[in-house]
């Protein structure tokens, strides 16, 4: 990628955005301008990127002028009134909320999945829910190798996932149990250190939270699989950072464990991390900071046949969200799998 682009982040000062000045430096992503964009509250800050100081602007629709990519991770609100102005102004928005990505003319990607997607958009490609992301990673070499039937997925879903000021939440929290003081909620709605509870989100009326709702439709479409059967359980843990999954799938060809690690050791994004002897299998603590999707006790279901049951754990501010946005524009940029 020998030109350069003008980048703009959407909610630059989030625990996301910053993630994402530090995947665009980690990744040496060629860029010109960057324009770091945030609530009127954060204008003026300072923000390092490259070794310089970059001054936080407030966000406005002429902001986007020259811009080449725009990743928005400010909200869905923000994104649906701000996101048709940088495309106008001729950016390519990566969009990291749920404004856009159940819409039937906003490719779903996860570069990874379904990389042939991202060549079809009219300015906006949509990053999935973090949950589904991770687990489509790891799920769809297997689905081209023996085609998924359904999936049960439990997932335990750190502090990370519902912003900074919820993993400051976690640590004040856990200070105050084990010095016998009275924790008091405020960001999340129930006590997180030392405690689980069903993911913070409204539940529908067919019984499934929001993020559990987002997995269905969302790998559906990414897999381009719309029956495909998901029945999950999304839940909030007391980790800090990096989702994990308990994944049970059940597909039309017979695959053996074996063969499912062979398969998943040679796909991208993936790192085995199955060793039994040592009873070593993914953790969050070791996904924290790292690209790719820990895939591990990988085992035979020994209630059905053609089942097979894993357990992965990804970076959720990387894979999840500022990572996979980059790697669209990676993609974009170096003309990969354009037709």
């Amino acid at each position: 990628m020998s030109k350069s682009y003008n980048v703009a982040i959407v909610g630059a000062t989030g625990a996301v955005g910053v993630e994402l000045l530090r995947v665009l430096e980690r990744r040496n992503f060629p860029v010109g301008r960057i324009t770091l964009l945030a609530s009127g509250r954060s204008a003026g800050k300072k923000m390092q990127f490259c070794g310089r100081d970059e001054t936080v602007q407030e966000l406005a629709a002429s902001a986007f002028e020259g811009v080449d990519f725009a990743f928005f991770s400010a909200g869905a609100t923000r994104s649906r009134e701000f996101a048709p102005h940088a495309v106008k102004a001729g950016a390519v928005v990566v969009d990291n909320s749920s404004a856009f990505r159940m819409m039937a003319n906003v490719p779903l990607v996860v570069p990874e999945v379904n990389p042939s997607d991202i060549w079809v958009h009219e300015g906006i490609i949509a990053n999935p829910n973090c949950s589904a992301a991770i687990m489509v990673v790891a799920l769809a070499p297997l689905h081209r190798a023996a085609t998924i039937k359904r999936i049960t997925v439990s997932t335990y879903q750190a502090a990370s996932g519902a912003g900074a000021q919820a993993m400051e939440e976690l640590r004040t929290q856990a200070a105050d149990v084990l010095a016998g003081n009275k924790v008091i909620p405020k960001v999340l709605p129930h006590q997180i250190a030392f405690n689980v509870f069903n993911h913070n989100t409204a539940v529908a009326d067919n019984g499934y939270n929001e993020e559990e709702n987002k997995m269905v439709e969302e790998t559906r479409k990414m897999l381009h699989a719309p029956d495909l059967a998901i029945v999950p359980t999304c839940v909030r843990v007391p980790v800090f950072r990096a989702h994990s999954e308990s994944i049970v799938i059940e597909t039309e060809r017979p695959i053996s464990p074996e063969q499912a690690r062979d398969i998943l050791a040679q796909s991208p994004g993936v790192k085995i991390v199955d060793d039994r002897a040592s009873n070593h299998f993914p953790m969050p603590i070791e996904a924290t900071g790292d690209l790719d999707i820990h895939v591990g006790r990988i085992r035979a279901d020994l209630s059905r046949e053609n089942s097979l049951a894993l357990f992965v754990s990804g970076d959720q501010l990387l894979k999840g969200a500022a990572w996979n946005a980059v790697q669209i524009a990676e993609f974009i940029a170096s003309g990969t799998g354009k037709p």
